[in-house]
């Protein structure tokens, strides 16, 4: 009745730009990065990716409301590194492992279909 509609979770509206990033004037190497159009999924794969990272002093998201659909990341890292960075890479990670997920899904799907 009052839900919004459901492709309001996963379209982006026009002019939205995906993923923002806010610096914190208050503590060196933080920031903010909102996810627009995520939920807890993508939210905890991101904090936990940046965990591994020696350079990221703390990692955590928040979801501000079960009505908004986005997720607010927070990074705070060493001076070797700077919340971008530690952002992009932890990126590139995941996207390196889901390729290899991929891969091997696809490999194995072949060995079964040859059976």
């Amino acid at each position: 009745m009052n839900a919004p509609d459901r492709y309001e979770r996963f379209v982006v509206p026009e002019g939205t730009k995906k993923v923002s990033y806010e610096r914190d004037t208050k503590i060196v190497n933080a920031a903010s990065f909102t996810i627009e159009r995520e939920d807890h999924t993508i939210g905890n794969i991101v904090r936990m990716q940046l965990h591994r990272d020696p350079n990221v002093l703390f990692a955590g998201y928040k979801l501000p409301h079960p009505l908004q659909y986005k997720i607010i990341t927070r990074i705070h890292t060493t001076s070797q590194s700077s919340p971008t960075q530690a952002y992009t890479q932890a990126i590139r990670d995941l996207d390196k492992e889901l390729q290899y997920l991929t891969q091997a899904f696809e490999d194995e799907n072949r060995l079964e279909q040859r059976l």
